[in-house]
């Protein structure tokens, strides 16, 4: 055991976060399935929780032997992701598990396992990302040879996700485009990928419309619709049981396991968790979900002013950014400030794919942290090598 702490090595403040929000999930995701249990298992409460310490054990291994793994790896890694991740997404557009009207899943045959192929796209593309603005910063002004070879793969991958998953194809194409901003595109190329977007948007809805294919977009306008609407009849039932649990909730909660709403609240574990864990642990609760995001954003931040390599800066904060955004956007669509997505809480929602492959993000960005740490130990060494030479020197002129 003191060998394995020995050898874990980055950040220990993001390593506190992720032990923090793992806690968390297990309380929120033990309490919130209690209906689903009675439901689905006959009554067996400790099934979901023994299904999330398993993922979440999972997730602890995978961030432990991605931290270890030097992060130039990842720039090669990043090719092999993208091109796999294309034909993984038009395999799910076409032959994908059905769920709510949208195809998002890949059934594994032999373990008969689902998981989300966006999410492998994700992580990819976030690497080849990172990839290309660390070579082509010397061309980053040049339209064709700096802007068009970014920005051609994330507009590749949002639109295979897109028409089963718009939130998700809208998140990773603002996270991409602001990782972008950062590395010193110009303004005006993204002002034209956004016009872009928009208008790829509006043609998918005409052909859906067109082709007589409108169930998914069906969906998208009566969300838009509930959410734009003053007339208080027109709240779905999950925003309303959300309103209420946040309205029970008050200062400090009902206490862990007293949520009331979690039998009524839909996809109380996973979407809608944020709204369980305010009606239990209060606003206090739910000012420390938000505190713990938000000290992951800083703190990869730092690891961004830190590393003196361009790739390894713009990984750690590219995949720090995106997860902030998610993690943010579940919390306004729990608190009714944006419109339902269906994007889980990172490290808190029940799932499986979506908790691995954060996990898998996460050690990433650990590794980064783990060369920024071993490189200033290696200068604080020399320093000191220096003042101890300096001084015999000094003392020797001295005798």
């Amino acid at each position: 055991m003191n060998g394995l702490l020995y050898r874990t090595k980055g950040d220990k403040v993001i390593w506190t976060i992720v032990i923090f929000l793992s806690l968390v999930s297990l309380l929120a995701v033990y309490s919130a399935t209690g209906s689903l249990a009675y439901r689905e298992r006959g009554g067996h409460t400790e099934y979901y929780l023994l299904k999330q310490l398993i993922v979440l054990g999972m997730g602890l291994v995978i961030i432990y032997f991605a931290h270890r793994v030097n992060y130039t790896i990842y720039s090669r890694v990043a090719q092999v992701g993208f091109l796999i991740s294309i034909p993984l997404l038009v395999y799910t557009l076409a032959f994908g598990s059905h769920i709510n009207d949208a195809s998002r899943w890949i059934r594994l045959p032999i373990i008969n396992l689902t998981f989300q192929t966006s999410d492998v796209a994700k992580l990819a593309i976030f690497m080849y990302v990172s990839r290309q603005l660390s070579r082509r910063q010397h061309v980053i002004n040049d339209f064709k040879k700096g802007f068009l070879p970014i920005i051609i793969p994330v507009g590749i991958i949002c639109v295979l996700i897109m028409p089963a998953n718009m939130s998700t194809a809208l998140l990773l194409m603002a996270s991409c485009m602001l990782l972008c901003f950062i590395g010193r595109v110009p303004v005006r190329f993204l002002a034209g990928m956004v016009a872009a977007g928009a208008l790829a948007i509006v043609l998918m809805f005409a052909i859906a419309k067109i082709s007589g294919m409108e169930m998914r977009t069906k969906t998208w306008e009566k969300r838009l619709d509930s959410f734009m609407n003053d007339d208080h009849t027109e709240v779905p039932y999950q925003v309303q049981q959300a309103n209420i649990a946040i309205a029970g909730g008050g200062v400090l909660g009902k206490g862990p396991g007293n949520s009331t709403q979690r039998n009524f609240l839909p996809h109380a574990y996973s979407d809608y968790i944020y709204a369980t864990i305010i009606e239990e642990y209060g606003l206090m609760g739910a000012f420390l979900i938000l505190a713990a995001y938000m000290l992951l954003l800083l703190r990869c931040i730092r690891i961004y002013k830190k590393c003196p390599y361009a790739f390894g800066a713009f990984l750690a904060l590219g995949l720090s950014v995106t997860l902030v955004i998610q993690a943010l956007t579940n919390m306004a669509v729990n608190v009714q400030l944006f419109p339902v997505t269906g994007l889980p809480l990172p490290l808190v929602s029940m799932g499986g794919s979506s908790v691995l492959f954060t996990s898998m993000a996460i050690g990433i960005i650990l590794s980064v942290a783990r060369n920024v740490e071993e490189m200033e130990g290696k200068q604080a060494e020399k320093e000191r090598l220096e003042r101890v030479m300096a001084a015999n020197a000094e003392n020797a002129a001295v005798a």
